[in-house]
């Protein structure tokens, strides 16, 4: 086989070239998340005072926390890239803060469902605008960002 089929394993693993994407989309994902915070907290409590003010603001809060949860665990898995359970390790991680944020949002479900002090229609639409602003986030952070599809090591 030549040397181009095989890795370097004289060296460390250099971190996935996807690795600064992820953190800008990271980054610009808390602003976006910060300003709907304040977005929603000021429209949940024009329309139904403190109960909108707190389901804008929770609402937002959830949907900003579980969407940066996935682009988070990819990140940090990216760490253990020198390591042998490499794979193992990044999907256990990946799939780890899936099923947390399942379990996190059926209990939120759950208690909040009947919150007498809180908006859960403020608190619905809070949840489906951080999704719809991270979905397009990520769309301008991707679509914008130059990601090299050779690497150092399949170079002649």
């Amino acid at each position: 086989m030549s040397d181009l089929a095989q890795p370097d394993e004289t060296g460390p693993r250099p971190m996935p070239s996807s690795q600064p994407v992820l953190l800008r989309a990271l980054r610009w994902g808390l602003i976006v998340t910060a300003a709907l915070i304040v977005i929603f907290a000021v429209i949940g409590f024009l329309v139904s005072e403190q109960r909108g003010l707190w389901g804008g603001v929770i609402g937002t809060v959830l949907g900003g926390l579980f969407l940066m949860m996935t682009v988070g665990s990819i990140a940090f898995a990216n760490r253990f890239i020198e390591r042998d359970f490499y794979i193992t390790a990044f999907f256990g991680i990946v799939l780890g803060s899936w099923v947390f944020k399942f379990i996190v949002f059926i209990v939120a479900v759950v208690l909040l469902r009947d919150a007498a002090w809180l908006d859960t229609r403020v608190m619905f639409f809070g949840v489906i605008a951080s999704v719809i602003a991270s979905l397009a986030l990520d769309v301008i952070v991707i679509s914008t960002s130059r990601i090299p599809i050779i690497s150092e090591r399949t170079r002649p």
